[in-house]
């Protein structure tokens, strides 16, 4: 079996996996990194671009997994694209809004790569892509299944539990197997139900490392975490500021507006209107519309039901009245430039009685990760457009991360058993402490930690 790995630098970011088996080639996703600019944020496709490939698998609709789909399809025209069903419905509406990203980017910053595909193009590629249910098994190099005498090896997706659509990806071969964990959640969230990677076993495993450098607090839960999170909502409120939850459009909107919609249910917080992202709404009625194909908590309950959901408008967070408890679920999660939630946070951060909440991710060199950062009173630089900006508001963050945490990922190497571990999907402190606890509790195993482009055989 022979793995490159295609992400261009060796921290979260453009995840792309090039793997043979039996003669057959296959690309384990097409991510662009979200802290680089031009064809920088595109996967080392250039390192295997004389090569075949048979098919792309997608792991899942987030940008850093699925964002240079149409430049891979572009390299390879002639590969099968697969997918989980619930990420075919949604990967369209992603590719769409990446072209708007990029031709603001352009436009606003000057990156003139920018975009590095079109509307049309997506369009054009859009009948080659496969949707295809959880634990179905189907074969990937269908078009040509026999190379050097082998048939096609198979593919099937596993529910990761990460957001609607997420999936680890199981390969067999002939005599050997490799499982592609994607991002994944062991545990249950408000909406959707946790991984179902129990009957896994594959010979080699790509395993994610996110959070491979956060302990697990001692008596951490994700209850506690809630509670925890519902006292500050209701506090905010109270003052009759604002509540900023910064999120991205896929998974982490759909996430907080169930959790809001349950607390609202119990009384614990008042009924009231939520403002969301256009992108956001999207997602959500896509939720909401393929429920019933999903593995998820709370099956009857409708998110665009459940809220009197209000879009904002472009350029109406810079000018709308920030009192009377307002409620925002706006994307971006990093406050990245251009954003909602950039530019709610520009006129919030200087104002006691608003309030910003983190509930996921947020990368120290963003906006959002300078905001964390900073002392309460410190003034910092927030961004180039918002230049510097003291720390006055509420600012506090939440761990309801939607990865598993590191214990549980030991765990689940230690279940699957596999003779080789590659490390993917983190920072390289994260994959250091995964390469250390892997090979002290399991010396058999060989555990791979490949540098940009590099080329493995295991």
């Amino acid at each position: 079996m022979r793995i490159v790995n295609l992400n261009p630098t060796p921290e979260i970011g453009a995840s792309g996996w090039f793997v043979e088996i039996d003669g057959h080639r296959i690309l384990l996703d097409a991510g662009m990194h979200p802290k680089l600019e031009g064809h920088e944020t595109l996967p080392l496709f250039d390192r295997v671009k004389h090569e075949e490939l048979d098919a792309i698998a997608i792991s899942h609709c987030h940008h850093d997994h699925v964002g240079a789909l149409p430049v891979a399809v572009r390299h390879w025209p002639k590969a099968h694209v697969l997918m989980t069903e619930l990420s075919y419905f949604l990967v369209e509406r992603v590719l769409h809004n990446s072209v708007n990203v990029m031709k603001r980017q352009r436009d606003e910053l000057g990156i003139k790569d920018y975009p590095l595909f079109t509307h049309e193009e997506v369009d054009d590629i859009e009948h080659i892509f496969q949707g295809f249910k959880y634990n179905r098994e189907v074969e990937w190099a269908a078009h040509e299944r026999l190379k050097a005498g082998f048939p096609s090896p198979t593919l099937e997706f596993y529910d990761a539990g990460h957001a609607l659509g997420s999936a680890g990806v199981m390969l067999r071969g002939r005599k050997e197997t490799l499982f592609f964990t994607g991002d994944v959640c062991f545990q249950d969230q408000t909406i959707l139900k946790g991984a179902r990677f129990e009957d896994v076993q594959a010979d080699v495993l790509i395993l994610e490392t996110t959070r491979g450098n956060r302990a697990v607090p001692a008596g951490f839960t994700r209850e506690a975490e809630i509670d925890r999170l519902t006292a500050a909502i209701d506090t905010a409120l109270k003052k009759k500021g604002c509540v900023l939850l910064p999120t991205f459009a896929l998974g982490r909107t759909q996430e907080m507006l169930a959790l809001l919609a349950v607390l609202m249910k119990e009384g614990k917080i008042p009924q009231q209107p939520v403002f969301i992202g256009g992108l956001g709404r999207v997602f959500t009625e896509i939720y909401d519309l393929e429920a019933h194909r999903t593995h998820r908590n709370l099956t009857n309950l409708s998110l665009t039901e459940a809220h009197n959901l209000i879009v904002l408008d472009k350029g109406q967070a810079e000018i709308m009245k920030l009192k009377g408890g307002r409620i925002f679920v706006i994307t971006a999660g990093m406050m990245s430039e251009n954003t909602a939630a950039h530019d709610l946070a520009m006129r919030m951060v200087g104002d006691e009685k608003q309030s910003i909440f983190f509930v996921g991710y947020a990368d120290p060199s963003t906006p959002a990760g300078r905001l964390r950062a900073a002392q309460q009173g410190e003034t910092f630089h927030f961004s180039p457009s918002g230049g510097q900006l003291t720390k006055k508001c509420d600012v506090q963050e939440f761990d309801l991360t939607a990865h598993a945490n590191r214990d549980e990922l030991l765990d689940f190497v230690s279940r699957v058993a596999p003779r080789a571990v590659v490390l993917a999907h983190g920072d390289e402190d994260s994959r250091a402490w995964f390469s250390e606890q892997i090979q002290a509790r399991h010396p058999k195993i060989k555990v791979i930690n490949p540098q940009p482009g590099e080329e493995i055989k295991v």
